[in-house]
């Protein structure tokens, strides 16, 4: 399975889209683009895979793997990137402003059955992080 987040930088967060085979998933926030800083930057654009992961606080939740000089990149419920995100992807229903959302619980549940599904069959899950801007 791959997924393909298409985002849009704003210096007070990152929003994007997700889809699987051309199809959208949700919408995403993150923190803005500043050169990968630990818990103050999102990731950078590029190819990653996806693991299911359980914590206490988040319970099931995804982990984006291999992500360069950073560590326990996720997927969670958030809908304030710059008051909840330490650098994670939160799958959000609606967009309401740069790093804002809405109902991201329910988007988190269904991004979430389906990268589930493919695990369970052992697929591997990719993700493709990329600007939504094309460079010519």
């Amino acid at each position: 399975m791959i997924l393909v987040l298409s985002r849009t930088y704003f210096p007070d967060g990152t929003n994007g889209k997700l889809e699987c085979e051309g199809k959208l998933i949700c919408k995403t926030i993150e923190l803005p683009w500043k050169k990968n800083e630990t818990k103050v930057s999102c990731i950078p654009e590029g190819k990653y895979f996806i693991k299911k992961r359980y914590s206490k606080k988040f319970q099931w939740h995804l982990e984006v793997l291999d992500v360069k000089n950073r560590s326990l990149i996720l997927f969670h419920p958030a809908n304030n990137a710059l008051q909840e995100l330490n650098g994670c992807i939160a799958p959000v229903t609606k967009l309401s402003g740069p790093g804002l959302g809405l109902m991201s619980r329910k988007a988190f549940a269904k991004l979430k059955e389906l990268v589930y599904k493919a695990l369970d069959k052992e697929e591997s899950v990719e993700l493709i992080v990329k600007s939504l801007i094309h460079q010519l």
